[in-house]
């Protein structure tokens, strides 16, 4: 994987009189936005004007009714091209209306939902992890994390783990610290490292 942008930046949007939750947007090479999203519509960022670049649209954790799920399935079909695709970020703690409004075939028109799979939820493009795990990672980019660490496998922590798992109950204890004290390896958010790896397929799809 070609190396992401390091950095996110956060948009703090202001209402007159109160504030609202912030979008938070990166870039993930390739031609590849990412903007999550807080609230629904006011969070969906405009079609640009010319070339429109592929886009990920995260709603995982947000709630959102009727009236907001339409509006983001319209500004869907308006925004996703079969040669500009949306990839969707949903999971079964997206509002009920959101994961309803978004069963609907996409078959053809750029559009594909990914996700862990659960009760009342069954994306397009389905992720094996779990839903800790993804909260987590969910977490460590609005906490900072660079976006880069959080699609990119850590063999280092694979291999620390496991040495620490066959270490016998006789082992001396400082070897243990010696493994926690080596930085811990930001969790892989499965699902977004899915959809990067989708859309960079798409890429090597159509230059062939």
């Amino acid at each position: 994987m070609n190396r992401l942008r390091p950095a996110c930046l956060s948009l703090l949007l202001l209402l007159p009189t109160a504030a609202r939750s912030a979008s938070l947007e990166c870039d993930l090479g390739h031609g590849l936005a990412y903007v999550r999203v807080r609230d629904l519509p006011a969070d969906l960022p405009a079609k640009p004007a010319g070339s429109t670049p592929a886009c990920v649209v995260d709603v995982r954790y947000v709630p959102a009714g009727r009236e907001a799920a339409v509006a983001f399935v319209a500004w869907l079909k308006f925004r996703a091209s079969p040669r500009s695709p949306v990839l969707v970020l949903a999971n079964r703690d997206t509002s009920a209306e959101l994961r309803q409004a978004l069963r609907e075939p996409h078959r053809g028109t750029g559009i594909a939902v990914i996700g862990i799979p659960g009760p009342g939820f069954e994306p397009d493009v389905v992720v094996r992890s779990n839903p800790e795990a993804e909260k987590t990672a969910y977490d460590a980019l609005a906490k900072g994390t660079p976006v880069a660490d959080l699609v990119t496998d850590h063999p280092d922590k694979i291999r620390n783990d496991e040495a620490r798992l066959a270490r016998s109950p006789e082992a001396d204890p400082a070897d243990d610290a010696a493994v926690d004290a080596k930085p811990e390896a930001p969790r892989v958010d499965a699902t977004l490292q899915r959809a990067v790896h989708l859309h960079r397929s798409l890429v090597a799809l159509r230059r062939n």
